[in-house]
């Protein structure tokens, strides 16, 4: 009897947690500061890839396709941490806070306002370690809908129009929530960093 030889698209599931695990919860603690919820991510990835295993057609990698699948997870606990807002808020958001920062016509930094330099320029590791911290402790006291729309454009690089449509934000609210979170960390590590 002749043993086929396995198909390239051909899914090995019993391999997923050896081989996939510690990437995919690196990959949402990036996204998630939460690693109680990261773990139950990678959880919930590996049981709806059991559950569509089917659907696998084989033109990307198991690994490619398991990140897809938990990337739509992690947008799944945007859309809760920013549907918990307040959406009349972000509605009524309008663009003359923080004005003062910028100028009218070019919309760059005014020269009596520009950032100053964060001391990062030439990285340390254990200075570049401790930037992440603060960084991430700064990320983390944005309001919700702040923190999922920063984190999807700056960490995930996702496109605007990708972000507006999953968070069902209009382009307008989505600048102003851009603007102002990037407002917000630069005065967050200034006061924590520099």
């Amino acid at each position: 009897m002749k043993i086929e030889e396995p198909k390239s698209h051909d899914l090995t599931p019993r391999l997923w947690v050896d081989k996939y695990a510690d990437y995919l919860y690196g990959y949402a603690c990036v996204r998630i500061d939460d690693k109680e919820l990261a773990r139950d991510l990678v959880q919930e990835t590996f049981l709806a890839a059991l559950e569509g295993i089917e659907k696998f057609d084989g033109r990307s990698s198991e690994k490619t396709w398991l990140t897809a699948i938990l990337k739509n997870k992690i947008f799944d606990v945007y859309r809760k941490k920013s549907s918990r807002q307040n959406k009349q808020a972000t509605e009524q958001i309008t663009t003359t806070e923080g004005d003062e920062f910028f100028d009218d016509d070019s919309g760059h930094w005014k020269e009596v306002h520009y950032p100053t330099s964060f001391g990062i320029e030439e990285p340390d590791a254990l200075e570049n370690k401790e930037f992440q911290q603060v960084l991430k402790s700064c990320i983390k006291k944005l309001p919700p809908l702040w923190e999922s729309v920063f984190t999807m454009k700056h960490i995930d690089d996702e496109s605007s129009e990708a972000i507006c449509t999953e968070l069902k934000l209009t382009a307008s609210n989505f600048w102003v929530i851009i603007h102002r979170a990037k407002v917000n960390l630069r005065a967050c590590l200034q006061r924590n960093w520099i």
